[in-house]
């Protein structure tokens, strides 16, 4: 049992980038449901399917690569780990790359991005920076 099923999640997005794989399956959560409609939102993955194995269920993410087979996704980083929350406000809400890449935050308004959080005028617990 692992304790944090974030760090999981993005361990096992960002091994697989590095075996250039084209498909990854994760054990499904309603947090990384949301995490994983953020990065296809965004343009980091080609596409998602949530599927139910009669238990907790499993997450498939079909990867993205460029021309030149390079992952999409160059750093997927946790931020907000069990053992020291990180926490912003709104008017502190952490910008990734000068705005170029995106922090993936846990709201009081759901699970939304950083872009997002600053137009709510919302903060929250940073769960990880993507670029």
């Amino acid at each position: 049992m692992y304790t944090d099923p974030i760090a999981d999640y993005l361990t096992r997005v960002r091994n697989a980038q590095a075996a250039r794989h084209k498909v990854v399956e994760i054990p499904a959560s309603n947090i990384k449901k949301e995490i994983t409609k953020i990065l296809n939102d965004k343009g980091y993955i080609l596409s998602h399917k949530f599927e139910d194995d009669g238990k907790q269920g499993v997450i498939k993410i079909a990867l993205k690569y460029n021309n030149h087979n390079e992952p999409a996704i160059r750093k997927i980083q946790r931020v907000s780990k069990p053992g020291l929350r990180k926490y912003a406000g709104a008017t502190e809400l952490p910008r990734v790359l000068n705005g170029l890449g995106i922090a993936i935050l846990s709201t009081s308004k759901g699970v939304i991005t950083d872009k997002e959080a600053r137009q709510e005028n919302v903060g929250g617990e940073v769960l990880c920076y993507v670029y």
